[in-house]
């Protein structure tokens, strides 16, 4: 299938895509200029046992940012990816898409906390504290927070590997152009590794990035099966 898209702005090609870049930045503007709100913490995602936790927030963490890098990458691999497969599938194909992978992103993250949890607590920084690893262990599953879109972008990701696989990408530092196919899963097992084995500092969200992947892949394998261009 070609993609030509000669004459047509971003806007009409690619609705979603750039109404999704629009919600974000607005979204990302009123987290920084508008800090009475507390718009991060009211719209993180929280651990379903902890006092914080609203279930609002399995949709609004998508759509918030940590830092400008945070967002810029994001968005970045949204344009990049997502226009493509707007275009491909059409716009209520691709948001129903986009926000399933969101979604199972933040469920992703809900049912791995106690682990994240326990493998926090097992840190050597942790454990020369001498605190025992059931506060520990408590106080994560309290206070954590996750935000980001990046979950969706990894289901967009995995999606746009599937269907255009031998695609030529270019790679930070590397001056050679590698296949998606190859790039894409790399990825995935960088998230796996992370996930699995926790260091002090990262605040990375592995597990999100493996939800969002897995559901994203599984979505479109299926969608290929079945040879369905609509399911709504």
């Amino acid at each position: 299938m070609a993609f030509n898209s000669s004459g047509n702005s971003l806007q009409k090609s690619a609705p979603i895509v750039f109404n999704l870049l629009i919600i974000n930045g607005i979204a990302f503007a009123l987290q920084n200029f508008l800090p009475q709100f507390n718009i991060t913490e009211w719209g993180a995602l929280h651990y379903y046992k902890s006092d914080l936790f609203k279930p609002h927030q399995l949709i609004t963490n998508m759509f918030l940012h940590g830092s400008f890098g945070h967002i810029l990458f994001n968005m970045l691999g949204l344009w990049m990816f997502g226009s493509i497969l707007e275009r491909f599938w059409g716009s209520k194909k691709f948001l129903i898409f986009y926000l399933i992978c969101g979604l199972a992103a933040g469920v992703f993250i809900e049912l791995t906390i106690p682990f994240s949890a326990g493998q926090y607590a097992k840190l050597p920084e942790l454990a020369a504290s001498h605190v025992p690893a059931a506060e520990i262990i408590k106080a994560y599953e309290q206070e954590y927070s996750c935000i980001g879109a990046s979950g969706a972008i990894m289901g967009i990701m995995a999606a746009f590997a599937y269907l255009f696989p031998n695609t030529q990408m270019y790679v930070w530092f590397i001056p050679i152009a590698i296949k998606a196919k190859y790039v894409i899963p790399v990825y995935i097992l960088y998230d796996l590794f992370g996930g699995l084995n926790p260091s002090a500092g990262d605040n990375i969200g592995h597990f999100a990035h493996l939800g969002g992947a897995l559901v994203g892949f599984l979505l479109v394998f299926y969608w290929n099966k079945t040879n369905r261009k609509t399911f709504y």
